[in-house]
């Protein structure tokens, strides 16, 4: 039975880790919430509180990381502050983890890597965006996650794949609920760049399953309506006020294609329309 490190259980991680518990594998599985671990112990995962700071990582991590072939990273940087300005964070707070966490991992029999990063490393751009197109992060936090990928990828102790996701939905989540009833918003014709739970996880299994390492793939559903048809529908279908758009200004915005998934991988997207 192959074994898997989750660090991150949460909202993406915790049924990912029972997708994974029933295609047959061990799952160990992180959090920074104690009153977690006997949830994730009763799923049959074995449960570890596992945290990470600039400067150290907190817990029995050696033993985490022990026996895996594999470990998938989704930890999102959360860093301090509201807006874009370096001062107004704790400066590269979320670097720090990533180069603490590959110290322990050198040290480890881990060969893959997974690591779950978002399309806001492309910044704001338009046109049409797919992995060969250099990253322009314009926020914090992109630019620490494109940073910590590239930590990652130039490190030849593991084999690093990084998975870059759009807009994250799922049956609890989805931005309309707080869209609704909004005025002037921009951008309306620009299109979507979503993808929903599910096919996060019916790609983080095919990637493991392939022994897809190495690679840089951009996890995004190929529905891609405007944003105003999204979210006018949206609300429709879960009886909201739909929001209403600003159309003085020019529309911008890009689509980032999520085609390498289906040609390299060969994988079909389970919620194709969003």
């Amino acid at each position: 039975m192959k074994q898997i490190s989750i660090l991150g259980c949460g909202w993406l991680g915790l049924p990912l880790a029972k997708t994974l518990l029933t295609n047959g594998f061990y799952v160990k599985g992180s959090t920074t919430s104690e009153s977690k671990l006997p949830i994730l112990k009763s799923l049959g995962i074995e449960a570890f509180l596992i945290s990470l700071d600039s400067k150290n990582i907190n817990g029995a991590v050696e033993n985490f990381l022990n026996g895996s072939e594999t470990l998938i990273v989704n930890i999102p940087p959360q860093l301090r502050g509201k807006n874009n300005d370096s001062s107004t964070v704790e400066e590269k707070v979320f670097v720090e983890k990533i180069k603490n966490l590959i110290s322990f991992l050198e040290n480890a029999a881990v060969k893959n890597v997974l690591f779950v990063s978002s399309t806001s490393v492309y910044g704001v751009a338009n046109g049409r965006i797919t992995e060969e197109t250099h990253p322009k992060p314009d926020t914090e936090s992109g630019k620490q996650l494109l940073e910590a990928e590239t930590l990652l990828q130039n490190n030849s102790s593991f084999k690093t794949t990084i998975l870059r996701f759009g807009g994250l939905i799922g049956e609890d989540r989805n931005p309309i609920k707080f869209l609704a009833g909004k005025e002037n918003l921009e951008n309306p014709d620009s299109c979507i760049n979503f993808i929903h739970q599910e096919d996060c996880i019916g790609i983080i299994l095919k990637i493991i399953t392939a022994g897809s390492w190495n690679e840089i793939y951009n996890g995004v559903s190929p529905f891609h309506p405007t944003r105003e048809k999204y979210y006018t529908e949206k609300a429709s279908g879960l009886n909201l006020s739909p929001p209403k758009f600003d159309h003085t200004k020019p529309s911008a915005g890009k689509l980032i294609s999520g085609e390498k998934i289906e040609k390299i991988l060969e994988y079909q997207f389970i919620k194709p329309n969003l």
